[in-house]
């Protein structure tokens, strides 16, 4: 009986860990518009200044649920975490197109074309900023749509495990929150948020939260007409 006993010991300890995580996560979402899927939002534009710099977020779980050890992980090593990468596809009113994101080291600039800027690649999932991609809103004149992706670049493509996040943040507003609660996909992309200009003066943020085999098919379901070809970071 005492053994028995024990073993109840660590789930009731994660499960404590669980919910006071999740306590967390529910006040921060209070001063913020959580997106549903499909809903749009528009930017607040401060009067007489642009949208500023805006702020897209993505945080997630690298680390894959705990399972029992047994033979065969102690010989690989068991599950690896999931590295997930951020990035975009943008358009520009000149008509160019492009991609910004870690993978072929396409990292953008704020200040010139694409006026995007991908911050860095946290390959662990473990840094407390996550991964950050910033939109320079006031040249938003110069700027069509964006949509911004995330990718497996490692690991098994478990996204409820993943549990990532997107937060929105720009000066003046409240946060815009993109929960991914949608997991029943084997596919390694998924399709975040889309934001369009809205008369050269701010943007609508939609909601996508919708999962693609690769870059490609993100592409087509898009009608952006890029070529791809494979790559490496």
């Amino acid at each position: 009986m005492p053994a028995a006993r024990g073993k109840r010991f660590p789930r009731a300890a994660d499960e404590s860990k669980e919910t006071e995580q999740n306590n967390r996560h529910e006040k921060e979402y209070i001063m913020a518009i959580n997106l549903q899927k499909g809903q749009k939002v528009s930017l607040k534009k401060n009067s007489g200044s642009g949208l500023g710099e805006i702020l897209v977020n993505l945080n997630w779980n690298a680390a894959p649920a705990k399972k029992k050890k047994g033979l065969l992980s102690g010989i690989f090593g068991g599950p690896k975490g999931i590295d997930l990468d951020l990035g975009c596809l943008y358009e520009l009113k000149d008509g160019s197109k492009g991609t910004v994101q870690a993978l072929g080291n396409a990292f953008g600039s704020l200040q010139s074309p694409p006026y995007i800027a991908l911050d860095g690649d946290d390959r662990t999932g473990d840094a407390a900023a996550g991964e950050n991609l910033r939109i320079n809103g006031n040249r938003i004149a110069e700027i069509r749509r964006i949509l911004v992706y995330t990718f497996i670049y490692e690991g098994i493509a478990n996204w409820q495990q993943a549990d990532a996040v997107v937060t929105i943040r720009y000066p003046g507003a409240e946060d815009i929150i993109v929960k991914m609660d949608e997991w029943n996909s084997s596919d390694i992309m998924c399709g975040l948020v889309l934001f369009e200009n809205s008369g050269d003066e701010t943007f609508n943020a939609e909601k996508i939260v919708r999962f693609f085999p690769g870059h490609q098919a993100l592409d087509e379901a898009f009608h952006w007409g890029l070529r791809w070809r494979a790559g490496r970071k």
